[in-house]
């Protein structure tokens, strides 16, 4: 195993996953809560797992990648800066 971050379609692919599953329950909920006949308490829940899991769905889905941000303060000191002159690209 290695801690390397895993690439980013591999994360994105997981975010998009993770998102569809908790829509999905949403509209589960959502239809349970009008097409069961079940005591208020259970509607209720039903409706709390409509509203709010596309919040939770939206947070998770933009959550920042997973590991420790690089600091930018870092340089390697084996890695030559590229001079200002040279940074466009075509130039």
């Amino acid at each position: 195993m290695t801690d390397a971050r895993p690439s980013l379609s591999e994360d994105i692919g997981r975010r998009e996953r993770n998102y569809l599953i908790k829509m999905g329950i949403r509209l589960v909920c959502l239809v349970l809560a009008f097409t069961v006949p079940a005591p208020m308490a259970i509607k209720i829940l039903l409706f709390a797992g409509a509203i709010f899991l596309p919040y939770i769905a939206v947070v998770g889905a933009n959550a920042p990648r997973g590991g420790a941000p690089a600091d930018p303060g870092f340089t390697d000191p084996g890695q030559n800066e590229i001079p200002r002159h040279r940074r466009e690209i075509g130039s």
